[in-house]
């Protein structure tokens, strides 16, 4: 089963950046151009909102974190880690293989 975790740092930088509030919910999905760890030619993209229909979804201090039932493609046996990198002052994405 598909798990997304958020260290405390990420949750800081989504909150300041992106403005997010204790009941928002923000999802993460593949988008064409770009290179992830996992696929050539696919980028992690993301938006906030709702979803219509989560496949997961993980709630870290109020805020939702889901990941949509048509995207399954995109995180298929792996699991969603979301750390922050200082240097660059962005959210780190890794792909955790499920075992």
């Amino acid at each position: 089963m598909l798990k997304i975790s958020v260290t405390p740092k990420a949750q800081a930088w989504f909150k300041k950046e992106v403005g997010l509030k204790n009941g928002s919910a923000v999802g993460f999905f593949g988008k064409v151009y770009g290179k992830t760890a996992i696929h050539e030619g696919f980028s992690m993209g993301m938006n906030v909102g709702e979803p219509d229909d989560a496949l997961y979804s993980e709630n870290i201090d109020d805020i939702d974190y889901y990941i949509e039932k048509n995207d399954e493609w995109f995180f298929h046996d792996h699991d969603l880690n979301i750390d922050y990198d200082e240097k660059k002052d962005e959210p780190i994405y890794e792909f955790i293989e499920q075992k």
